[in-house]
């Protein structure tokens, strides 16, 4: 919030101008005759977002083997909700667009801002149950999955098919690298970077391969609890032994140990904990910072593509997550926790229609500059309306949220 705001001051400020001039500086490298360079805000928005999109695929791949969505009820009741939550919306901003400049940009209406979504909860406290926390996580997190793999298709240039083979080449080596019990991260990075290159040299949009990544990463751990406490009932407190030389066998016990204790975690719960503070206090942040300059003006804005994307936000999300959530369970492809309530569902889905990161993250590449400050006012209007609409809602709620209703579903 606080870059988001500054973002908005510089560019209504005399520091307007080099302000834009500063984000569009272009930076890269050359070997011989080839040349990779794209501007500062292209590299925020295509490089370092892909660790978002990367964090946001290892929580999926946590919940879905080691958390709550490993119920198959409970994961298609969010999967529901998360294509309601982008069908509904892109529809009725298609509807409200149709033949008009900004018809490609339905895209833009599709995500819900995980980050924001998640805060907001945390403002209300315990008067929401758990349940709906765990619900609003996952239909974010699919939420964004989805839209990123909607740029990949729908907002890709041609595609580089011998590019893209190589791209496959190197996830197949990463594979192989798991299979084989390679256990350092960093051959990984390396190989995970070439991929990420060939997969941009193809014309699909690179930020797919943080996804497809963090799907691959492995969500068991390789110690378990039972070798870890055998190996730690060897470590010796207090050594006995005088010597001085580092190849001590109370030495290397300390270091069987600590690799012991390190692979107790998972592959997935060890990514998360490192590339969390990065992604939350640096990435996000700065990826604010580039894109939320908006130039508050009424000259030069097409009023229908604000329009059009304030409705498919707050109108669209709402209706699209509750529809679809309703056919799931009555269609009896998804279960409904009897904790969460449908009036905490509503709640939880008015709050849905926070788009800001992703919302602006799409809009970058699907309006033109004619309509993108248009495009940015509604995402703005949308996430503060649908913040203050949800946040009132589950307020007027009875205490924990956790009110239980007769079901039958």
């Amino acid at each position: 919030m606080f870059f988001t705001i500054t973002a908005l001051v510089l560019s209504n400020s005399p520091l307007a101008g080099p302000f834009e001039h500063f984000w569009e500086t272009s930076l890269g490298f050359q070997f011989g005759t080839f040349e990779f360079a794209r501007s500062l805000r292209e590299w925020i928005n295509d490089s370092l977002m892909t660790l978002f999109f990367f964090l946001v695929a290892l929580e999926l791949k946590r919940e879905l083997v080691l958390g709550e969505l490993h119920r198959p009820g409970a994961a298609a009741l969010s999967i529901s909700a998360a294509l309601g939550g982008m069908i509904v919306p892109a529809l009725i901003y298609v509807v409200l667009q149709s033949g008009q400049p900004g018809q490609y940009g339905w895209g833009t209406v599709m995500a819900t801002d995980t980050a924001f979504v998640i805060g907001c909860l945390a403002l209300i406290g315990p008067r929401v149950a758990k349940s709906l926390r765990v619900f609003m996580l996952s239909l974010a997190i699919f939420d964004d999955i989805g839209a990123i793999l909607v740029v990949a298709i729908g907002y890709s240039n041609s595609i580089v098919w011998s590019t893209l083979a190589v791209a496959a080449l190197g996830m197949l080596a990463i594979r192989v690298m798991a299979a084989l019990g390679f256990r350092g991260f960093a051959l990984y990075f390396l190989v995970g970077g070439l991929t990420w290159l060939a997969v941009d040299a193809s014309g699909i949009h690179a930020t797919i391969t943080g996804v497809i990544f963090g799907l691959m990463t492995p969500a068991r751990r390789w110690v378990s609890d039972t070798r870890l406490y055998a190996i730690l009932s060897q470590v010796v407190a207090h050594p006995v032994s005088s010597e001085s030389s580092l190849a001590t066998k109370d030495r290397h016990t300390l270091q069987v140990a600590e690799v012991a204790a390190r692979e107790s975690l998972s592959p997935v719960e060890r990514l998360e904990i490192r590339l969390h503070p990065w992604v939350a206090f640096v990435i996000m942040p700065l990826f604010a910072f580039a894109n939320a300059g908006l130039t508050l003006t009424l000259d030069d804005l097409d009023f229908s593509v604000t329009l059009a994307v304030f409705t498919g936000f707050v109108l669209g999300k709402p209706v699209g997550i509750l529809l679809f959530c309703w056919l799931a369970i009555r269609l009896h492809i998804a279960t409904r926790p009897q904790e969460l309530s449908w009036r905490s569902l509503a709640g939880g889905s008015l709050l849905a229609g926070i788009g800001f990161t992703m919302a602006l993250f799409i809009a970058n590449m699907s309006f033109g500059n004619s309509l993108i400050d248009s495009a940015k006012l509604g995402i703005f209007l949308a996430s503060l309306f649908s913040a203050v609409a949800g946040l009132a809602f589950l307020m007027w709620l009875p205490a924990s949220g956790t009110t239980r209703e007769p079901t039958h579903e």
